[in-house]
């Protein structure tokens, strides 16, 4: 007798996101997914299986040979419910839609495109202009109905609009090898205000929250350069112009291709959380309603 299936659709999108990853906490931050649900459903899977999928290790995850001859499998599951789920859009939805969407400079860094990427692949019919823009111009344009769907940080909590989790990032230090922050695994935000900084743009939301924290804390900010985007900032920084204040998993991928180190910002501010901002809820269309609930992880 053929036993029932032990692992679902979201176990086998989990699986396959870890996998490619190589790190659990890169693979849940794709989905998103917090970290402790991710590790929690993987233990899960693994225990109903009966079988160690991943041989977990400091720097990351590796498949073993079980997750090995599952991954093969796994991704014929995961086309064949994105080609069942494309051919019931097409009856649901035949006609093409476009939705604005308008984020914030780190939401485009971080959680937003691989979201939005998997989503416009498993809908066709569906078109996209992604805006970006300070948390302010993204909470107006949603209000005069220019943008469908915001994407701000949670310090801004607009009145009127319903508000979603999208998920959660950490700010963290981009420093260049020789620089002395470089040799450290974190350091204070008092102890980085020591050093020249590299910044965005002053109306930014990423550079007003951390003038927003300099100014709480009483500590003056030496800003020697500003930059409009984080490559800018890297390559800024590599070049020694100072350290940087930048979303981990953005600075991540500056570290890997130049050389540059990251230092943890130990202060418990440095974990931040991202919101969708839209109409009432209620008022909604089927199809920005759809692309909310998925970002946010609620039917």
């Amino acid at each position: 007798m053929t036993k029932p299936p032990r692992f679902d659709l979201p176990d086998i999108r989990l699986f396959i996101a870890v996998a490619e990853a190589g790190s659990l906490s890169r693979g849940a931050a794709t989905l998103p997914l917090a970290l402790s649900a991710a590790s929690a459903r993987l233990r899960q899977m693994e225990e109903r299986l009966g079988l160690s999928l991943f041989d977990r290790h400091a720097s990351g995850v590796r498949l073993t040979r079980a997750g090995d001859t599952l991954l093969e499998h796994a991704r014929r599951i995961a086309r064949a419910a994105s080609d069942a789920q494309t051919a019931m859009d097409a009856l649901v939805s035949p006609e093409r839609v476009a939705l604005s969407l308008w984020a914030n400079t780190t939401a485009n860094s971080t959680i937003l495109p691989a979201a939005l990427g998997r989503y416009l692949a498993e809908h066709p019919y569906l078109d996209m202009v992604l805006v970006e823009r300070t948390s302010r111009e993204v909470i107006d344009a949603v209000v005069r109905g220019e943008a469908d769907i915001g994407v701000i940080d949670s310090d801004y909590q607009p009145e009127g609009l319903t508000l979603l989790p999208l998920g959660r990032y950490r700010l963290t230090v981009l420093a260049a090898a020789d620089h002395p922050l470089a040799a450290q695994s974190a350091c204070s935000f008092r102890a980085l205000t020591e050093h020249a900084l590299v910044g965005m743009p002053e109306d930014s939301s990423m550079q007003r929250f951390v003038d927003k924290m300099a100014h709480l804390a009483g500590l003056p900010l030496h800003v020697r350069a500003r930059a409009p985007s984080f490559a800018a900032i890297a390559r800024l920084v590599a070049g020694g112009a100072g350290v940087a204040v930048v979303p981990e998993s953005t600075g991540q991928g500056y570290r890997d291709a130049m050389g540059l180190v990251l230092v943890n910002i130990s202060d418990d501010w440095a974990s931040r959380e991202l919101q969708l901002c839209v109409q009432r809820w209620e008022t909604l269309t089927p199809a920005v309603r759809a692309l909310a609930g998925y970002l946010a992880g609620v039917d």
